[in-house]
């Protein structure tokens, strides 16, 4: 097995707009993870989960540096993830978030207000949760991770087949218990809230709003309704073969993919087509292709 430094030696750098996007993408994100950190969450002594939460709770006892704590911390974390989850994206692009963030997570401490910007509690809360979780978003676009809970969470994945939601509530909910101690157990539960808050920003962040809506529509007239969605919508449908349980006909059933702000006109389209067609419109995470998002890397 190739040892970890033969594997970095062994990659030959090459330029490309692509990986200058991602790495961009991951340096910002880390930036405002630790502006959240700093700003929000060490003033407020609300612990953020996985190893940046330990290193708070470590600084609070001995003042020792979060940014070196955490680097620490993630060094264990990064070789094991080299070594069950492995590949030159993952070494490159892991190590350049782990090191930047302890980099920036003690920088700004010079120059922002020591006991932050706000005492509201709840305050710190909300902007802390929604800060960093737009932060870990961001590394998650650039197709890297924040170290961490994140390479622990997929190592436990890997090993023992235990979902990634399972194994983030796992981690961080150790973490938010040592902080309950650390801190008292009412910031512990304001914590709850704010790695709740951090998740859908970082979701929201990550995946954008690409909610989309499908079409199942069951007709008597599939080509008629089908010609009108392809002419007067713009938008390609799919014929599935389909027998009915009862009956036992053969029909088509018609499959299409629309946004939400087309659906009442597909609705209206198949009314006037066949107005005893059956339909049933679902939602669907992402849509990817043509007329939709592209792919991406």
């Amino acid at each position: 097995m190739r040892t970890l430094w033969q594997v970095l030696t062994a990659q030959r750098p090459t330029f490309s707009w692509e990986a200058v996007r991602d790495y961009s993408l991951i340096f910002v994100g880390v930036f405002l993870q630790a502006l959240a950190l700093r700003l929000f969450l060490v003033p407020a002594q609300l612990a953020s989960g996985g190893v940046s939460g330990l290193a708070q709770i470590i600084n609070y006892y001995t003042g020792w540096s979060i940014g070196l704590m955490v680097f620490l911390g993630n060094v264990p974390l990064f070789l094991l993830g080299w070594r069950y989850l492995g590949g030159p994206r993952f070494i490159s692009r892991t190590a350049f978030a782990i090191l930047t963030y302890s980099i920036l997570v003690d920088y700004p401490a010079y120059f922002l207000p020591e006991s932050g910007l706000t005492h509201d509690l709840l305050l710190n809360t909300l902007y802390g949760g929604v800060i960093s979780g737009i932060g870990y978003g961001l590394v998650y676009r650039g197709r890297g991770n924040s170290g961490g809970s994140d390479i622990l969470a997929r190592i436990l994945n890997h090993w023992r087949a235990v979902p990634i939601s399972q194994s983030y509530l796992i981690v961080d909910s150790l973490v938010i218990l040592a902080a309950g101690l650390a801190f008292g157990w009412d910031k512990a539960l304001y914590a709850l809230v704010l790695l709740y808050i951090s998740g859908i920003a970082a979701e929201g962040t990550s995946e954008g709003s690409n909610v989309v809506r499908t079409a199942l529509i069951i007709t008597a007239q599939p080509q008629a309704v089908a010609e009108r969605i392809m002419k007067e919508m713009e938008r390609g449908v799919t014929f599935l073969s389909a027998r009915g349980a009862y009956t036992g006909e053969e029909r088509m059933v018609i499959y299409c993919v629309v946004s939400r702000s087309e659906v009442a006109q597909v609705k209206s389209l198949v009314k006037e087509t066949d107005p005893r067609a059956f339909m049933v419109v679902g939602q669907v995470h992402e849509a990817l292709g043509e007329g939709f998002r592209p792919f991406e890397g």
